[in-house]
């Protein structure tokens, strides 16, 4: 079973920044993670896929987002980040990271999912 643990949300003025980290835990053998996605779920809103990053490091994002928000990943840590600067009241949400995990050769790919974080930006 593949868990994924989130931190880093909380509380942070508008034009702050924080750094969301989303680490794949070992209570099972993980043999490759595909993509990892950010998604964000405001009240009252539907959730939305903010950021993107492929095995190759290919990026995509919201245009909500861009030029603000930074996906980044590191495959032997298991681990997946979000550098969010530029902060608006707007990214107020509760933040998802999401992988696309296989556990072994012989397993197809499945999706895996955190808790989710807190993003609250607020003067």
């Amino acid at each position: 079973q593949v868990q994924l643990v989130e931190s880093g949300g909380g509380f942070v003025q508008p034009g702050g920044s924080l750094n969301l980290s989303c680490v794949a835990s070992r209570t099972g053998d993980i043999f490759l993670i595909y993509t990892i996605n950010w998604y964000r779920q405001a009240p009252g809103k539907e959730r939305e896929l903010v950021a993107s990053i492929t095995t190759d490091g290919n990026t995509n994002y919201a245009d909500s987002v861009k030029g603000r928000f930074s996906i980044s990943r590191d495959s032997a840590e298991r681990t997946g980040t979000l550098q969010m600067n530029s902060l608006k009241s707007e990214d107020t949400a509760v933040y998802y990271c999401n992988m696309l995990a296989r556990t072994s050769i012989s397993t197809p790919a499945s999706n895996y999912w955190g808790q989710g974080t807190q993003v609250t930006v607020s003067s």
